[in-house]
């Protein structure tokens, strides 16, 4: 079977309008967490999110069509244009070049804003591009429009797991020889007043009034909910050897990918944590990696109590006495919860800590939870030269709402 290089990396995420900034903030443990800045939060009890600041949509669309296109559209376009230049296929052919970027959410904001427009102004006053702006495949369509590629299309939803199953996926396209590469990845763009206000009836996200730079923190004692927030990150994945026949950087290597479901609750982990369990195993079992040759997991880690104390069930589960020997972060620390986007926010956090050798950490841990007692990578990022040790395996977990589960195993080349 064909193996699959991750080439190109594109991210506009809170920390950083591209991937190399986006990067070198969560290696310094810069939260992008702030109170919000798009609308009037005073009447509700959450007030803070993980905004994209400073982003131009006219660097993606010209102005006459970025304003037909969703904001999950654009940060999608955004990181889908740094990637393929990233990756150097500008010549790539585009029959043989896919796109499989998902989102959770999608374009529920523009769905709000038109029932506002039919409720006070009536039928006739739609906007006739309200439909196709607000699909969730949207983004992976205006992606193959913006770079002409006519390889395999589609877009997977899956909640939080949405970016971890669309890598999965399309590395499966290029395995399978259905195209040679394949844009991969997840985006969103939610910070909107009906989602915050549904997500607050849901009591899931934290109220930190004082510094929200400390409201997400992973595995702490104190951790008390998530924080909402957007982004979006596109992988280039391409058929390895004419990778290396080209001489392109290639980040790391996709090695296996899994999937499963808790079958359990539509928003509350199973306890058991077997579906995760399950998740992972499989990621090993279809690469072929043992156990003990992973060395760093970047943790779904929403700081949620049942959600982290879940997943770190799981991965004692899966890798008994190594787990114990394994370095597991959550850069969600920083970013705040990108739902769609995050497993292909954090797959990129793993294919470059592979490739520079170097752990992102979790900031804000300072009280050590009985529960959670693994190594967390706390506050500060980890040199791995400095501590005589190599990381060649790393996995990247997601799980959503409706207990959808997805994990990527990426090795280093």
């Amino acid at each position: 079977m064909r193996r699959v290089g991750i080439t190109g990396l594109g991210a506009v995420t809170p920390i950083g309008l591209d991937a190399p900034s986006t990067w070198a903030a969560a290696i310094a443990g810069e939260s992008g967490i702030d109170f919000i800045q798009g609308f009037d939060t005073s009447p509700y009890p959450v007030r803070i999110a993980g905004e994209v600041k400073g982003f131009d949509p006219a660097t993606v669309a010209p102005p006459k069509e970025g304003r037909r296109m969703e904001r999950n559209v654009l940060l999608a376009l955004g990181a889908a244009q740094e990637a393929w230049r990233d990756s150097g296929l500008e010549n790539a052919d585009p029959a043989r070049t896919g796109v499989v970027v998902g989102s959770a959410i999608g374009g529920l904001p523009g769905i709000a804003e038109q029932h506002g427009v039919l409720r006070d102004r009536g039928p006739d006053r739609i906007s006739p591009f309200f439909i196709p702006s607000v699909l969730v495949d949207s983004a992976s369509g205006q992606i193959a429009i913006s770079l002409e590629l006519r390889g395999p299309n589609y877009a997977p939803v899956s909640a939080c797991a949405t970016g971890s199953h669309a890598i999965g996926e399309a590395a499966e396209i290029v395995k399978r020889g259905d195209a040679d590469v394949v844009l991969a990845g997840g985006t969103e763009s939610c910070i909107h007043p009906l989602i915050l206000a549904g997500f607050c009836a849901m009591r899931g996200l934290v109220a930190e009034e004082e510094d929200p730079t400390l409201a997400s923190r992973p595995f702490d004692a104190t951790r008390a909910g998530f924080v909402m927030a957007e982004g979006a990150c596109i992988l280039v994945l391409e058929e390895l050897e004419a990778a290396r026949a080209r001489g392109a950087t290639v980040y790391a290597e996709v090695l296996g990918y899994g999937a499963s479901n808790d079958a359990h609750h539509m928003a509350q982990p199973d306890p058991e944590s077997l579906g995760v369990a399950e998740m992972m195993g499989a990621a090993l079992a279809r690469s072929g990696v043992e156990p003990e040759r992973v060395g760093y997991i970047n943790a779904h880690g929403t700081s949620t109590p049942l959600g982290d104390a879940a997943e770190t069930r799981a991965i004692k589960t899966v890798f008994g006495e190594h787990a114990r020997r394994l370095a597991v972060s959550s850069t969600k620390s920083v970013t705040g919860h990108c739902f769609g986007a995050a497993g292909a926010i954090e797959s990129m956090m793993c294919a470059l800590a592979l490739h520079h050798q170097l752990l992102p950490p979790t900031i804000n841990y300072r009280n050590p939870d009985p529960e959670c007692d693994l190594d967390y990578v706390p506050n500060d990022a980890r040199e791995l030269s400095e501590t005589g040790a190599e990381l060649d395996i790393a996995l990247s977990n997601a799980m959503g709402l409706g207990g959808h589960n997805g994990c990527v195993l990426l090795g280093r080349v």
